[in-house]
């Protein structure tokens, strides 16, 4: 996911996709230990997009509290 949808996308909106990903990101994991995976490289991308909304997130909440 590139971080210009996750700017343009609401806090609600983005907590929502973490719950997801995190989600994903746990199947991911589960099948990597069970079966293998496909593309052992999505776990990485998935990653990377949590730490991006978390970022991104956390960045509203500093600028929310800076603002009052």
């Amino acid at each position: 996911m590139k971080i210009n949808k996750i700017l343009e996308m609401s806090s609600p909106e983005l907590e929502n996709e973490l719950s997801e990903l995190k989600t994903e990101l746990f199947k991911l994991r589960f099948s990597l230990a069970t079966n293998g995976l496909d593309n052992p490289m999505r776990i990485k991308e998935v990653k990377k997009d949590i730490a991006r909304i978390k970022t991104v997130l956390r960045q509203r909440e500093i600028k929310e509290s800076a603002n009052n």
